[in-house]
């Protein structure tokens, strides 16, 4: 009996404490599980964000662009017809490779040029005529140049990872690299004959010494006790490492004189000429491979390199990585470039020097604009290259002394970063907050706030799909003092908690938590989900009063009269929900 009892008695404690149980929980899925149904009823998209990702508009940069990489601005867009024109060059020396007889070719010939192109890409038209130049040039050489239309063999450009037009490789023995010198028919030829040759060729009468030195822009001349020996093979070998400058020997002192090089030196020396402002350097190292390839490649630049189509791979290929860039208009460029000339040569073989012409539509203006420089006025800005892509910009006058002092900084890593940023808003009392470079510290980094950011394009198709449900998700939000959402342009704004891997990019900055990195939104971009995610990650509790619906018969009440119109007043709840 006491056991029946007991029994009892513990059922029910059971009963009573499942029963408790689940009051409990219903009442917190309750509180948890809001009525949202008039978000949804405003919400007409249900894509992933996946779907929303978008990278730079291929009318401004290549398909290979990284957002925070200058080096594409070596492909810069060429000015060429929507439609694709035939050539009216022959390439009848230009090899087309299809699948099926791609390997043979590659198989059948030690040294191979291809090229990967698209018929509708501006610079695979401009890079035409010169591939075929070069061709017809080097017949007999014992050398195939290629094409291979990427859009058709759609096998092959999978094989070899084409990722942009045009991509061109160098195969040898079967082996593929990529070609990396400029798109232009001497540079090919001279690339290639470097690859195929012994790298290096005589000088032994006068008459040749002359024809060179008008010829060529830039040439590297040894004066050696032999033509063939130690000295010659490092020479060689170093020649190999330098695409873009032809190497000469000589044994002969009146060559080596017409060459600045004093006819009584000792041997083995070595002289670098260039049509430039600077134009003879003579090398004082030991005679070996890696110090004469240093010698050329610190000195082959002249002191300013004026960035065009036909510079650009010159600068991005050097081994000197780090730039101090000179902005200023054509019609200043008298004035400022000889005081970089003069600056620039404390930091030869540590600094590139380069002028762009901001007002050049080809080419300087899209670089000013990449670096946040606008306005006519000069500007001298430091960049490290693209690893890591800083920018510090030299305030005040532009001197030799104070660029001088500037460049010193800069390799000493005593600069202060430069960030891009459009002017602040005089007005930003709208849904969504207007961030920029200059108030995201204000905005964004609000200790107070829980923040959601979206970093956006103003081209991007899968921004502008994503506005109206962005602006529906701030009108909602607008009456809690704790939310802020916001938007900050990525192409013109920059900090350095904001990092977009494409656009639109949402971040999301809890409060108090403001020193950590912010969360990557990853959920739909609907009204439903982003407000579901902020409710999950906010750090400051808040809860969304569902909005009272409206009369039927379109009557206020009292209270609703005396609130005049709602436009004016940021709008009534019952009339957001009208809209969404």
């Amino acid at each position: 009996m006491l056991r029946r009892l007991v029994l009892v008695l513990s059922l029910t404690g059971l009963l009573l404490l499942s029963s408790f149980s689940f009051t409990l929980s219903k009442a917190t899925d309750n509180d948890d599980d809001e009525d949202l149904s008039f978000l949804e009823e405003a919400d007409d998209s249900s894509t992933s964000p996946r779907d929303h990702q978008h990278y730079p508009d291929p009318d401004q940069f290549d398909e290979d662009d990284d957002l925070e990489d200058f080096s594409g601005f070596d492909d810069l867009p060429a000015d060429t017809d929507d439609s694709h024109k035939e050539p009216e060059f022959d390439e009848k020396d230009v090899v087309v490779l299809k699948e099926r007889n791609f390997t043979t070719v590659i198989e059948n010939n030690r040294f191979v040029m291809v090229e990967f192109y698209a018929p509708w890409c501006g610079h695979c038209q401009a890079l035409a005529p010169e591939y075929a130049a070069a061709a017809t040039e080097l017949k007999g050489e014992n050398v195939v140049l290629a094409k291979v239309d990427a859009t058709e063999e759609n096998e092959l450009s999978h094989e070899y990872d084409v990722q942009g037009f045009p991509t061109v490789y160098f195969f040898i023995d079967g082996v593929h690299k990529p070609y990396t010198g400029q798109r232009t028919k001497d540079a090919i030829v001279t690339w290639i004959k470097k690859k195929i040759g012994p790298g290096i060729n005589n000088i032994t009468t006068l008459d040749d010494a002359e024809r060179i030195l008008t010829s060529e822009k830039k040439v590297v001349l040894g004066f050696l006790n032999s033509l063939a020996g130690p000295e010659s093979e490092e020479l060689a070998a170093a020649s190999r490492l330098e695409d873009d400058v032809n190497f000469y020997q000589t044994v002969n002192p009146d060559v080596a004189k017409l060459f600045h090089i004093d006819a009584n030196a000792k041997r083995p020396a070595l002289v670098l000429l260039k049509r430039e402002e600077e134009k003879l350097n003579l090398f004082d190292g030991q005679f070996v491979k890696s110090a004469i390839a240093d010698f050329v490649s610190s000195n082959k630049l002249p002191l300013v390199t004026t960035f065009t189509r036909e510079s650009a791979p010159s600068i991005f290929e050097s081994s000197i990585k780090k730039q101090l860039l000179l902005f200023v208009t054509s019609n200043d460029s008298g004035k400022f470039v000889p005081i970089f000339q003069e600056a620039a040569k404390s930091f030869k073989g540590k600094l590139i020097f380069v002028h762009v012409e901001m007002d050049n539509e080809d080419v300087g203006k899209p670089v000013s604009d990449y670096f946040g420089i606008s306005g006519n006025d000069p500007a001298v800005l430091a960049y490290t290259g693209n690893d890591d892509g800083k920018k510090f910009v030299l305030d005040g006058e532009i001197t030799v002394d104070k660029i001088k002092a500037f460049g010193e900084d800069f390799l000493e890593d005593k600069l202060k970063l430069f960030y891009k940023s459009d002017p602040v808003p005089e007005s930003n009392d709208g849904d969504v907050k207007i961030v920029v470079g200059n108030n995201f510290d204000e905005i964004v980094l609000d200790e107070s706030k829980d923040v959601l950011l979206e970093i956006h394009a103003p081209w991007c198709g899968h921004c502008q799909a994503l506005e109206p449900t962005y602006n529906k998700l701030a009108k909602h939000l607008r009456g809690i003092d704790s939310i802020v959402i916001a938007k900050m342009d990525g192409t013109t704004n920059e900090h350095p908690r904001a990092k977009a891997d494409g656009f639109p990019t949402l971040l999301f900055f809890p409060a108090g938590n403001k020193s950590f990195d912010p969360i990557t939104v990853d959920t739909d971009r609907t009204v439903v989900a982003l407000y579901k995610f902020l409710k999950k990650n906010a750090s400051i509790p808040f809860k969304l009063q569902k909005p009272e619906s409206t009369p039927k018969d379109g009557s206020f009440d009292a209270k609703e009269r005396q609130s005049g119109s709602s436009k004016e007043s940021g709008g009534s709840s019952s009339e957001v929900k009208d809209e969404l």
